[in-house]
């Protein structure tokens, strides 16, 4: 492995809320990129109750869906609903259709999809301010 290989896929957001969960998600999201997501997440539902989130696709390449193991999916949904209120899907691809299929139809997530022009937009409407700036999410 090289060290361009060994670059994290996830990439934490600093804000100014203390309960929201941002990232940035680059390139191409291995499973052991996607088992450290759920460990960040499980470590913030730790700190707090109700969380929000925020979900940046930066030259998104994919996710190894099929390597990540199925007892991880279904713990990481059945956390999500307890914790997540919203989350915001910043760029390409607009994920939160699969999602949302992914957990119950009485899921009480509210998902929003923003494109990368209305970046600005996601930001408000989960009522954070980023702290420092990153490159653009992908279009």
């Amino acid at each position: 492995m090289n060290f361009l290989q060994s670059v994290p896929a996830i990439r934490r957001i600093d804000t100014d809320r203390d309960d929201l969960f941002a990232i940035d998600v680059v390139g191409h999201v291995a499973a052991a990129d996607a088992e450290n997501l759920f460990g960040l997440l499980e470590a913030a539902y730790a700190l707090h109750q109700r969380i929000d989130v925020a979900v940046r696709m930066v030259d998104h390449d994919g996710v190894d869906w099929t390597d990540i193991s199925d007892e991880t999916l279904k713990q990481g949904a059945v956390h999500a609903l307890e914790h997540i209120g919203r989350c915001a899907a910043i760029g390409t691809p607009d994920w939160t259709a699969d999602a949302r299929h992914a957990l119950p139809a009485s899921s009480p997530i509210e998902f929003r999809h923003f494109k990368a022009e209305d970046e600005a937009d996601a930001w408000e409407w989960l009522g954070v301010q980023r702290v420092g700036a990153r490159e653009k999410p992908s279009s």
